[in-house]
């Protein structure tokens, strides 16, 4: 704890700034898949009365199924556009600008959102939730470069994992908003799907007071002093030359670094088992079986055998539980490193899994079944948390190169949106066809993805890029000469190492 304070005071621009960056981030995003969650039987009501004054008569229940699994889904097909365009735009205008303008599209799209039930018009709500997707699309990889961009190596473990966190407390605000003491009545739910808005209102008022990174100013703006103002303004006045000597060995490979395409990145050998690993690990999270519980927890909690009121509070609970769980992952992420949480994480996570699906079956057979299934499923929640939740984004960042990273972290986040589309799209005709069975093909996945990760991915705890790289290259090239730079890679760079 002593050491935490004084990191606290010593870093106190980096945790700043990295609190900006979570309201506006993942934060953001973890608000609207919880509250959407809250807006179901409200938002279906809305449907069917707009259907009913258009046309005079109610909506089918198959093509009401339908327009609210787009509802849900389409929020993923804004995210994969938005995604696909932030390597382009990060590369061309910067990260910090590009989260400038990122806010105002949410702050649009909240207002769209806000004035659906006025203007009598479902349509808007599709409109609204998909640009909340393109903009948490563009955000998410903008937020974790940031991070681990800004942090010092040996705080890169924590303030990764701290994705995780705001993710969990944008859930848990979300969750609270959405009782129907608050904003979750069938009057005020226009109310909170708007209120997506506010974090990327602070964000806007706020970020303008932070730097760009300092890796992004020496290596893409060529800009020194800039880079060394803004390691004093994030790190303090104290002795950061280990971190310095980092950026300048990374520097030093490259002579006007070049930004990799994401077809250069894909062709590129020296980088194969890198991306092997981003595209398993976002997979796994995907497939886990996290998704399905967040987007339709109602759906699973009643199939528990609990009512609609309970299931609402029992949301909640789960909510809480994750944030408490998120914590834990950002004071341990360091101790026991990310491999060990991760594989550890998918295992415990498979096992719960077909305990749910024991559980579910038995619901009918023991008054107190259904109590087990929801221990069960708060405890998934809490493993999630403590896991994968923050290792995966720690992982994802620290084993590529800034010349590679935005491109890494585009195929990274098409993957992730595209997850959320299908999975969002397809999982209430799962549950309708396979019922409590469809929880063991996720356990199928986490299993598999463990065994991958304890076998293939190297620790990345304590290891600078360039050890990390080394790493990879045994499983890349393993007895094949390697060569000493990459292909994209031109004649050496020198300047001053000193601030």
């Amino acid at each position: 704890m002593t050491g935490f304070l004084s990191n606290l005071v010593q870093y106190k621009g980096l945790f700043r700034m990295i609190t900006v960056l979570g309201i506006g981030g993942t934060f953001q995003i973890g608000f609207q898949i919880s509250t959407i969650t809250y807006m179901s039987q409200h938002v279906k009501a809305f449907i069917n009365e707009t259907w009913l004054e258009r046309y005079g008569y109610p909506i089918q229940q198959d093509n009401l199924l339908f327009l609210w699994s787009i509802t849900v889904s389409i929020f993923g097909i804004g995210g994969l556009l938005g995604s696909s365009g932030s390597r382009y735009l990060t590369v061309k205008f910067g990260k910090k600008k590009c989260l400038l303008c990122n806010n105002v599209l949410m702050i649009v799209a909240a207002s769209i959102m806000g004035c659906s039930k006025i203007s009598q018009s479902f349509e808007m709500v599709l409109i609204g939730r998909f640009m909340c997707g393109v903009s948490a699309g563009l955000c998410v990889p903008l937020h974790h470069q940031y991070v681990g961009e800004i942090s010092p190596r040996k705080l890169r473990g924590f303030a990764n994992s701290t994705s995780s966190f705001f993710w969990s407390l944008g859930k848990a605000i979300g969750q609270i908003s959405g009782q129907r003491e608050l904003l979750g009545s069938r009057s005020l739910w226009p109310m909170l799907m708007a209120s997506c808005g506010l974090p990327a209102l602070v964000q806007l008022v706020t970020l303008p007071f932070f730097p760009e990174s300092p890796p992004y100013l020496l290596m893409q703006k060529g800009d020194q002093e800039g880079c060394e103002k803004a390691i004093r303004q994030l790190w303090g006045e104290g002795q950061h030359q280990a971190e310095i000597d980092d950026i300048m060995k990374e520097k030093a490979t490259m002579k006007n670094t070049k930004i990799l395409s994401v077809l250069e990145l894909v062709k590129e050998p020296a980088f194969r088992w890198q991306l092997y690993m981003i595209v398993i690990l976002t997979a796994t999270i995907q497939l886990c079986g996290i998704n399905a519980i967040y987007f339709y927890t109602f759906e699973v909690l009643q199939t528990a055998g609990f009512d609609e009121k309970m299931a609402s509070y029992m949301t909640l609970s789960i909510g809480l539980s994750e944030l408490v769980a998120a914590v834990v992952c950002s004071s341990i992420i360091e101790r026991l490193g990310r491999k060990v949480l991760l594989r550890g994480g998918y295992w415990i996570m498979g096992s719960l899994l077909a305990a749910i699906t024991v559980t579910l079956s038995l619901q009918d057979w023991y008054f107190w079944m259904p109590y087990c299934s929801l221990a069960l499923i708060i405890l998934f929640t809490v493993v999630f948390a403590v896991g994968p939740g923050g290792a995966t984004v720690s992982t994802r960042v620290e084993i590529f190169k800034l010349s590679c990273r935005p491109p890494a972290l585009v195929i990274s986040a098409v993957m992730n949106w595209l997850g959320v589309f299908v999975i969002g799209t397809s999982f209430p005709f799962i549950v309708e066809r396979l019922k409590h069975f469809c929880f063991l093909i996720f356990m199928v996945v986490l299993f598999t993805s463990g065994i991958i990760i304890h076998l293939f991915l190297p620790e990345t705890k304590g290891k600078s890029i360039m050890e990390i790289t080394e790493e990879f290259n045994k499983l890349n090239f393993k007895n094949k000469h390697i060569p000493e730079t990459p292909n994209h890679v031109t004649e050496d760079y020198t300047f001053c190492t000193r601030l």
